[in-house]
C-alpha cells in the first residue's frame, strides 16, 4: 500500500492578502495596545536635586552647561529630563509566566502541526 504524495492545503490570493492584512493588524494590536491601556511607560523615577534652577544644583558640569545650552536649554528648561530616570525593575513571576506562555505556544504549535509534519517527512525520507 503505498502512500499518496502530500498536498499541502491551497490558499487564493485573497486569502492570502486578507491574511496577510490580518496579521498585520494584529501585530499593530499587540504593540499599540499596552500604550493605550497605561500599560507602558509608566516606570520613570524623579531624582532629587539641590537646586532645578542652576546648572550646578543639577550636578552638571561645565562641559554639560555648554551642550545644553547650544540646544537652547536653560537649566528650568532641562531639569525634568536630568532629573528623571527609566526604572528598569522587573518581576521574576512576571518573567517566569512569560517564558511559559511562549514555551506552551510552541507545544502547542507543534502538537497541532504533528500529524503535516510526519507526513511531508515520510514523502520526503519514507517511513521509519
Amino acid at each position: 500500500m503505498a502512500d499518496s504524495h502530500y498536498e499541502p492545503p491551497t490558499q487564493s490570493a485573497i486569502g492570502q492578502f486578507f491574511d496577510s492584512l490580518f496579521l498585520l493588524a494584529l501585530v499593530l494590536i499587540a504593540l499599540f495596545a499596552p500604550l493605550y491601556l497605561g500599560l507602558a511607560g509608566g516606570g520613570k523615577t524623579e531624582l532629587a536635586v539641590a537646586d532645578k534652577t542652576t546648572w550646578i544644583g543639577l550636578g552638571q558640569n561645565a562641559v554639560q552647561q555648554g551642550q545644553w545650552e547650544k540646544l537652547g536649554f536653560t537649566p528650568e528648561t532641562a531639569a525634568s529630563m536630568i532629573t528623571s530616570r527609566f526604572d528598569y525593575s522587573f518581576s521574576v513571576i512576571e518573567l517566569v509566566i512569560t517564558a511559559l506562555v511562549v514555551v506552551g505556544y510552541f507545544v502547542l504549535l507543534f502538537r497541532f502541526s504533528k500529524t503535516e509534519y510526519a507526513d511531508v517527512i515520510s514523502e520526503r525520507f519514507g517511513k521509519k
